[in-house]
């Protein structure tokens, strides 16, 4: 069992210490609700380019040069991720260096440098990044699917943004100012997961993260819009075509017994290789290479994502099989035995991957400032064993008839008019 307790730096940032039983690692995770959704239109892409540009050096590590050796000579691993969501940034080392590990994290990232010179540099950097997933047809269909979903709303942009920002808008001041006032501790939070026994004393760990500026708490970001349900395609002339469908089910993503269950319903339907999705569209009719679906929510509203890679030849018949499959179990439900096994199937997941202090910090993130909820990892595994078969029948049978789709291939968008 994992032991969760919570402080309170001084300038309200919480501190979520997350005990893992086992593990000779520690993980060190920041994080700010200060994703691409809380972007204004002509800051899309700004959270991402942040990212970047805090690990080019604080004060007590003034360049990437010695944040980057610093972290190897402690035998750590730095990253970081920018979602919709989100932005976070951790360190994961042996437990023993725990407290250089929190200096270096601390450092550039509570207080960077934002280099002029170096932010022209990185300019080119992430306009690369852009470049190489325009050049992917399956991340141009994710991006594709969100606009088909959300429109013209902060969800329905991407989080690199338009490469057009990089070169000719983002200013030093400008993002400077997003980072004041995005960046709240008080909607923020840390989390130090696993190996907790060399951790420095409080008084040091407040110092530490009392290094980011004490900021009010943020705006509210904008409401989710109503589900668009739209079609688009980007006709590409190619053998392969990656399609992508988004439904917005009937649950309250506020309840987790019901965002568990729509993640028992989701593995049923195309989460594992004995589920509908699976056994029908790839093994038994040989539409696909690969097919899947997931559950997810944001702080406001779900989602159901179907998706597959596949023969553009099939793709139509693919996706017509997709959609009466989700019918099917809205109309007929699924069985008893389908759901106990994705209930098992989907908890064991969870388990296998929560022996990770990495995997675990970033959840609790998610929980602690997306959700507002407790952060304690057994607890979600509980909330899975605990769905029962008539809440899966009823996340079924609250899947609408109408997705949002997205197509990258050689079609057009009548194609999918069913």
């Amino acid at each position: 069992m994992s032991n969760v307790t919570t402080t309170t730096a001084s300038n309200g940032l919480p501190i979520h210490r997350i005990a893992l039983p086992g593990t000779r690692a520690l993980t060190i995770l920041t994080a700010f609700d200060a994703g691409a959704r809380t972007e204004r239109p002509e800051e899309n892409g700004m959270a991402h380019f942040l990212e970047h540009l805090v690990f080019k050096g604080g004060q007590k590590y003034p360049t990437h040069t010695e944040v980057n050796e610093t972290a190897e000579r402690l035998g750590a691993v730095l990253n970081a991720y920018t979602s919709h969501d989100l932005v976070a940034f951790h360190i994961t080392a042996r437990a023993e260096k725990a407290g250089e590990a929190i200096d270096l994290l601390t450092d550039f990232v509570g207080r960077p440098a934002i280099d002029e010179e170096e932010m022209d540099k990185e300019r080119g950097v992430v306009i690369q990044e852009i470049n190489r997933y325009d050049d992917q047809p399956s991340a141009v269909s994710d991006n594709l699917i969100d606009v088909a979903t959300y429109g013209d709303h902060p969800l329905g942009r991407t989080v690199l943004g338009p490469a057009e920002h990089l070169r000719d808008t983002f200013t030093r001041d400008g993002i400077l100012e997003f980072r004041k006032r995005r960046w709240s501790g008080r909607t923020g939070g840390a989390f130090l997961v696993g190996n907790l026994d060399h951790l420095p004393p409080d008084e040091d760990l407040d110092e530490y993260f009392s290094r980011f500026p004490d900021l009010p708490e943020t705006e509210n970001f904008e409401p989710a819009p109503e589900h668009q349900a739209a079609t688009m395609v980007e006709k590409r002339d190619t053998n392969q075509s990656h399609l992508r469908l988004i439904y917005r089910p009937d649950i309250d993503v506020s309840d987790p017994s019901q965002r568990a269950a729509a993640g028992i319903y989701s593995t049923l339907l195309g989460g594992s290789m004995g589920s509908r999705l699976f056994s029908e569209i790839r093994e038994r009719l040989g539409l696909c290479y690969s097919v899947s679906a997931f559950s997810f929510s944001h702080a406001d509203i779900p989602g159901l994502q179907l998706s597959a890679g596949l023969d553009s030849e099939k793709c139509v018949e693919a996706y017509k099989r997709m959609r009466e499959i989700v019918d099917e179990l809205r109309a007929d439900g699924p069985t008893e035995e389908e759901v106990e096994r994705a209930r098992s199937y989907a908890a064991g997941a969870r388990v296998l991957a929560f022996e990770r202090s990495g995997t675990v910090a970033s959840h609790a993130a998610g929980q602690a400032i997306v959700r507002r909820e407790p952060v304690d990892p057994d607890a979600a595994i509980e909330e899975l064993d605990k769905v029962t078969f008539d809440q899966v029948v009823a996340v079924a049978k609250g899947v609408p008839d109408t997705p949002s789709v997205a197509c990258v291939g050689p079609h057009d968008a009548d194609d999918f008019a069913v």
